[in-house]
């Protein structure tokens, strides 16, 4: 069975009715359904049914354990378009307090921020195929700081990122 997307996340959130707005203040999603304890948002320019379901569990429930004493899931990455998308995006997680990290993984930069939950997720620009040289491949092998400006300068700022790579040509 090949794979061919992720079609869609459900986390569970303390409280749905502040997830909901994080989500859709941080990276514009909207909601497309809602039942008691449960909403369901679709990311902005999607045509998916719904791309991100909340779960209400209440304000009692404890952070999650994962990656420090159970298994569990590290993060969710959501793709956008361009570098000036991405570096939008990096500019109103920074402004929201949400932002935690920001990595060049070569063929992947990548935004890394916590959901009001502490919930982590990435938001990330994917290098094109055409525009994947040894070099960029090479440096998949290593994590160094993101540098927009520099990025932006070699790709471009409207590049369409993921062609050839998780969008098909």
């Amino acid at each position: 069975m090949p794979v061919q997307r992720l079609n869609h996340a459900v986390l569970y959130v303390r409280d749905t009715e502040r997830s909901v707005a994080f989500y859709r203040d941080a990276l514009g999603f909207e909601v497309v359904m809602g039942l008691p304890g449960a909403t369901f948002l679709q990311a902005p320019g999607s045509t998916n049914d719904h791309d991100l379901g909340l779960f209400e569990i209440g304000g009692d429930a404890a952070p999650s354990p994962a990656g420090r004493t159970s298994v569990g899931l590290y993060h969710l990455a959501w793709e956008v378009d361009t570098l000036a998308e991405l570096e939008r995006v990096a500019a109103r997680l920074r402004e929201l307090g949400a932002l935690v990290g920001a990595s060049d993984h070569g063929t992947t930069k990548a935004l890394y921020a916590k959901d009001p939950d502490g919930l982590e997720f990435e938001v990330s620009w994917l290098v094109p195929a055409a525009l994947l040289t040894d070099e960029v491949l090479a440096a998949r092998s290593s994590i160094r700081p993101l540098d927009l400006s520099a990025d932006k300068e070699r790709y471009g700022a409207q590049t369409r990122g993921g062609v050839g790579v998780s969008i098909p040509v």
